[in-house]
């Protein structure tokens, strides 16, 4: 009986110790075995068993540590007094230096962050720094990585959060930011003007030509209808007196009939209101063929005189 009570008990310890020395690394950590307080080997992420008593087990969290940078009041170049705020991301990378080389990783990386900050910013003007993010995060990263590897981390990021110039400066520069955009805005009404006017003046240019351009057309146009319209009025007229002349030349006219034409004529130009007459000089024929004319209506009279009167008229 007394034998299976110590076998029991024997059993119950030798679970106890078996248990005891059974450690799971997580999968972001990384296990430091100590074994009498000094560093013997690292374990991976997993299931490990230890010696109890003996060895000790250190976890080192290897995941991107970050560190937020107070806020601290930093003097530029041009010595205006800004507070600069920023946050540093770190990432273990060696865990034997960060756990054994540094007592307090963060409040280390904190207070050399600080220092550095100090330095970089204090080498630039205040409008530099407000404009330069990006260079004084890169000058940063670097310095803080080459000051940090030691430690067995390595710096990923730096982000500066926020520069704050003095209440009186931040008045000043909204100030001249007002005026430069005022400047700006009556530049750029200016040369909108200067454009609209521009446009206007070619507008009306362009208005301009095109309307003597329409004239001129219209003036052409009409020039040419009366141009055709003289052309055809003189091949009208050409073609009538054509006819005329060609109806007179068929016809083969006697000198009775022109002179009754040329007396036709004299009775249509005495009808007017003038006081003279001038008859062309070239009237000699003319003047024959009514003096025939006459001579004619003169026997038919005679004729006519000499005819004895018919029984029962006129008595």
């Amino acid at each position: 009986m007394i034998y299976i009570i110590v076998l029991v008990a024997i059993t119950l310890l030798l679970v106890i110790y078996v248990g005891l020395g059974l450690k799971i690394v997580r999968q972001y950590e990384a296990g430091l075995i100590e074994r009498f307080g000094k560093y013997r080997e690292t374990l991976d992420p997993g299931l490990h068993l230890i010696v109890p008593f003996i060895d000790r087990i250190r976890r080192v969290d290897m995941r991107e540590i970050v560190v937020d940078v107070p806020p601290q009041e930093v003097i530029t170049k041009d010595n205006v007094v800004v507070t600069v705020d920023a946050v540093v991301y770190y990432r273990a990378t060696d865990p034997v230096r960060l756990a054994y080389q540094v007592q307090n990783f963060v409040l280390a990386a904190t207070k050399l962050a600080q220092t550095n900050l100090r330095n970089v910013v204090g080498d630039l003007d205040l409008d530099d720094a407000l404009t330069s993010r990006e260079t004084i995060n890169a000058q940063l990263r670097e310095i803080l990585d080459e000051a940090t590897d030691i430690w067995g981390t390595q710096v990923v990021r730096v982000e500066i959060q926020r520069i704050d110039p003095p209440a009186d400066v931040t008045d000043a520069m909204h100030r001249q930011m007002k005026a430069e955009r005022d400047r700006r805005a009556l530049v750029t009404e200016a040369e909108g003007d200067k454009r609209s006017q521009i446009l206007k003046a070619e507008g009306v240019k362009a208005s301009r030509i095109l309307e003597a351009e329409g004239q001129a057309e219209a003036i052409k146009q009409v020039a040419e209808a009366e141009k055709f319209q003289k052309l055809t009025v003189a091949e009208g007229e050409g073609q009538a007196i054509e006819r005329v002349f060609g109806a007179i030349h068929n016809g083969d006219p006697t000198p009775d009939l022109i002179a009754i034409q040329y007396l036709q004529a004299l009775q249509q130009i005495a009808d007017g209101q003038a006081t003279k007459i001038f008859l062309p000089l070239e009237t000699s024929g003319v003047l024959g063929a009514v003096a025939a004319v006459g001579e004619v209506f003169n026997d038919s009279k005679d004729d006519a005189a000499s005819v004895p009167p018919t029984p029962g008229f006129g008595q």
